[in-house]
């Protein structure tokens, strides 16, 4: 599926990562494992995968390029011969595209369930400003220098 940014690029400055990002995005159909995004605070979220079947060790997180992916294999320690096995536990990548900003603070697991604790920390460099603006006998803007 391809999307035109044409009408967004002529009034949006900065925005062409946008692009970037919607043809990064997961083509998954398969649900597996299932999770929940859930947001925690004004700046806090969490996201919650159920892993049943898989201890920590099994689990691994990865924060780059502004995204977290979650990845988790089992050991094949099959000691028995199953009559129905229900509990998946085959291997899976999970990929999540984190914001600017957006902070992994940690993971814990409970009860078959994975919690990642994310946070927005805006640095002050990136928070709004207020401009001052000039006006006659004062002067806001500096002066360029004069080529020589």
């Amino acid at each position: 599926m391809n999307y035109d940014f044409a009408p967004l690029f002529r009034t949006a400055i900065g925005f062409d990562r946008l692009a970037r990002l919607v043809d990064t995005l997961p083509q998954e159909a398969a649900g597996y494992p299932p999770y929940n995004i859930e947001k925690t605070g004004e700046d806090a979220y969490r996201v919650t995968l159920a892993v049943a079947g898989f201890s920590a060790d099994d689990i691994e997180l990865t924060v780059k390029d502004n995204a977290l992916l979650v990845s988790g294999k089992t050991a094949d320690d099959e000691k028995g011969e199953f009559l129905h096995r229900g509990i998946a536990a085959r291997a899976f990548s999970r990929r999540f595209v984190l914001a600017d900003h957006m902070v992994v603070e940690g993971a814990e697991m409970v009860n078959g369930l994975l919690h990642v604790a994310i946070r927005r920390e805006v640095p002050d460099s990136a928070k709004p400003r207020r401009i001052a603006i000039s006006t006659a006998g004062t002067r806001a803007v500096p002066e360029l220098p004069q080529a020589a």
